[in-house]
């Protein structure tokens, strides 16, 4: 159909071409007839015949053409299938390549990823290979650091931290004390005795202390310990002739348990609550903010001591509460010179309980006590009866104590500097014998033969009573930092009855009263320092502290005590009586026996305005012993002492500090006064010390 179509067009444009064609001729043949200018002989116009026969042949002519062209489209219709199927072949082949490059792109991103990836798995092999290599170098030289020079040592969980150091030192004193590098603050010798007139000095080295602290982690906190002694203690054969055997002392041993909320219980022996930290609140010896001078006594006025005791500590980030109960032991000094009832508050040391049960010395006192009805025919006087009795000191006296000091402490780290605030309550009780009195232990029952009257009651334990008492203190302390952190200024104080004990002089905290009863003495202890760093390996100091102990004085008629009995002879039914007897009146008849005169006042208590001070200002005669067979100090007054100061001064400087350790010079100056209460007369007593210490000691690092 399409071929007839197209047959069709093109004879059509044969036939339209001819007749334009002959038209054109015609017409141009009619044009050009002007321009010819001789008359043309005019051919012979075909026939009818001739004209189909023409139109035949180009009828033929052009179906020969069509016939052609059909060849030729058809050909091109073949070679357009062909093409078409090429086409379609090499679009197939374009799919399947873009398929397969499509995949060959896939294959190659994912070996590019993972090209990619095994090059960063190799970057990161190499440098986890370089990190590897960089922490086993690092590991490695730790472990040899540590082996070489560790900073603790390791017990399967637990780390071990030795501390400590070995220390020489000297001391040297203007007034002779019979002690050693500590000072004895409450017994300085005081003017005018035997002891003032000469110094004293010594080496030692007694203050070297070593210690262990034991630190293990577990899942709900720490566990903590902490052990430390020195060698200032002393047996009953330690002396410093040939080879000094001073013993290795307990200070520190205490055990710790904190959680992960910084909730602590402690128990031990360990230094007091009431004593001072650096930080919080803590139970580490390290932790600890005492003087640092060279004397272990510390400074007069700086509130301490070391006992057993049980904690129980809550810090935050800048605050800590804490509460202990204490070992509890009573400072008891009193004059008994009156007659006052026996009472009991404690006794020497039991053996069997590893306290010692030694006494230091006994002094016997021989008096008369009556007189027999009897006469020495050589002197015609009566003949004396006398009584003997012993007084003896405890070595170690060791209180019958009701209840542990108790203890509440809150400490406060703002930022700058540190603040303490304590309390402190103690308890104290004994049994009194009204009918063991001075006076009855001597005349009890006899009767005066002057007035018949009996002198004094028979010894008896009726009314024996139990009495008890509350002592105690508050106190605080705090330690400012100034001048960039390189001078550091602080206070400490305690105030309060019965908390003598408390202080490096350790004054009493009670005495008696007339009646025999506990009575509190009240005591106050403070202490102003000032430490500076100018350079670190030089720390110097200044320090001012006293303690004071008050007056409690029952010197009065209720404390009469009866001095020895004359003899006296009576005559018989008069009431003549006489010291001496004429012959006659001896010849008359009569008998001798004790009169006693009107019974004196003597004190009683503590710092009693009674007490015989008359030797405190004057150079008395040295006093003698019978028993003594060594060095004797001479007698010196009775005044009981009312306060100790102390102003100290000095240095410590680090020739060396590093992980070897650290090798520390020191060097101290103090001036301390010691002063007693006033006694009979007004007089009082007072005694000066200049001391100077000097130490060389080796820390471990």
């Amino acid at each position: 159909m399409i071929f007839k179509v197209i047959t069709a067009v093109i004879l059509a444009a044969s036939l339209i071409g001819t007749c334009a064609f002959a038209h054109e001729s015609a017409a141009s043949t009619a044009a050009k007839k002007p321009a010819v200018a001789k008359k043309a002989k005019t051919p012979k116009p075909p026939n009818v015949e001739e004209q189909i026969q023409a139109l035949r042949q180009e009828l033929e002519n052009q179906a020969n053409q069509i016939n052609s062209l059909k060849s030729g489209m058809a050909e091109k219709d073949a070679q357009l299938k062909q093409a078409q199927q090429a086409a379609g072949e090499a679009q197939a082949a374009a799919t399947r390549a873009e398929a397969a490059a499509t995949q060959q792109q896939k294959a190659v991103t994912e070996n590019t990823g993972a090209v990619n990836t095994l090059q960063t798995a190799v970057s990161g092999l190499k440098a986890s290979q370089g990190a590897l290599a960089t922490t086993v170098t690092t590991e490695t030289t730790k472990i040899k650091a540590a082996l070489e020079n560790p900073t603790a040592l390791r017990y399967k969980a637990i780390t071990m931290t030795p501390t400590g150091f070995l220390t020489g030192d000297t001391y040297w004193r203007s007034h002779a004390t019979g002690g050693g590098v500590a000072t004895p603050f409450s017994v300085l010798p005081y003017e005018h005795a035997d002891a003032y007139s000469l110094s004293e000095s010594g080496l030692t080295g007694m203050q070297s202390r070593l210690g262990l602290v034991l630190t293990g982690k577990v899942s709900w906190g720490t566990l903590r310990a902490y052990a430390e002694g020195d060698f200032l203690g002393s047996g009953a054969t330690s002396n410093a002739v040939e080879s000094n055997s001073y013993f290795f002392r307990q200070r520190v041993t205490m055990g710790e348990a904190e959680t992960n909320s910084h909730l602590a219980i402690s128990g031990g022996q360990g230094w007091t609550l009431a004593t001072e930290n650096a930080k919080g609140i803590s139970i580490a010896p390290a932790n600890i903010a005492n003087p640092v001078q060279i004397d272990p006594n510390f400074e007069a006025g700086f509130v301490w001591l070391r006992g057993g005791n049980i904690r129980l500590t809550k810090s935050f980030a800048k605050m800590a509460f804490a509460v202990s109960a204490e070992n509890p032991q009573l400072q008891y000094t009193a004059s008994l010179a009156g007659n006052t009832p026996y009472a009991v508050l404690g006794s020497a040391g039991t053996s069997t309980s590893f306290f010692n049960a030694g006494i230091s010395s006994c002094t016997p006192a021989t008096s008369v006590v009556n007189y027999t009805n009897q006469v020495d025919g050589a002197t015609d006087i009566a003949v004396p009866v006398y009584k003997t009795v012993n007084s003896c000191a405890n070595l170690a006296n060791i209180s019958f104590n009701q209840a542990p000091d108790m203890l509440l402490k809150a400490a406060f780290d703002p930022g700058r500097g540190h603040y303490e605030i304590f309390g402190i309550a103690r308890f104290a009780h004994e049994t009194i014998y009204p009918g063991e009195t001075t006076n009855g232990n001597l005349y009890g029952g006899l009767k005066d033969i002057v007035s018949g009257a009996v002198i004094a009651p028979a010894l008896s334990t009726a009314g024996a009573t139990s009495d008890s008492i509350v002592l105690g203190g508050l106190g605080g302390s705090l330690r400012v930092p100034v001048v960039l952190n390189k001078l550091t200024v602080g206070a400490k104080g305690l105030f309060g009855p019965g908390v003598g004990r408390y202080g490096p002089s350790t004054l009493p905290d009670v005495t008696a009263n007339a009646s025999g009863a506990l009575e509190p003495v009240h005591n106050a202890s403070g202490l102003l320092t000032v430490e500076a760093t100018p350079i670190p390996r030089l720390l110097t100091y200044l320090y001012y502290g006293g303690d004071y102990a008050g007056r409690e004085d029952f010197g009065s008629a209720a404390t009469t005590s009866l001095a020895a009995p004359t003899a006296e002879f009576c005559l018989t039914g008069t009431a003549t009586c006489t010291t001496t007897p004429t012959a006659v009146q001896m010849a008359a008849g009569g008998s001798w026996g004790a009169h006693w005169a009107a019974p004196a006042a003597k004190p009683v208590g503590y710092g009693s305005r009674l007490l015989d001070n008359s030797t405190c200002m004057v150079n008395a005669a040295p006093g003698y012993s019978g028993s003594s067979t060594g060095y004797y100090p001479g007698a010196s007054c009775g005044a009981q002492t009312r306060n100790v100061q102390e102003v100290t001064g000095g240095y410590w400087f680090d020739f060396y500090k590093g992980d070897r350790g650290r090798l520390r010079q020191g060097f101290q100056y103090s001036y301390v006064v010691r002063e007693g209460w006033s006694g009979a007369g007004g007089v009082g007593a007072k005694g000066v010390e200049n001391m100077v210490f000097t130490s060389l000691r080796y820390f471990l690092p």
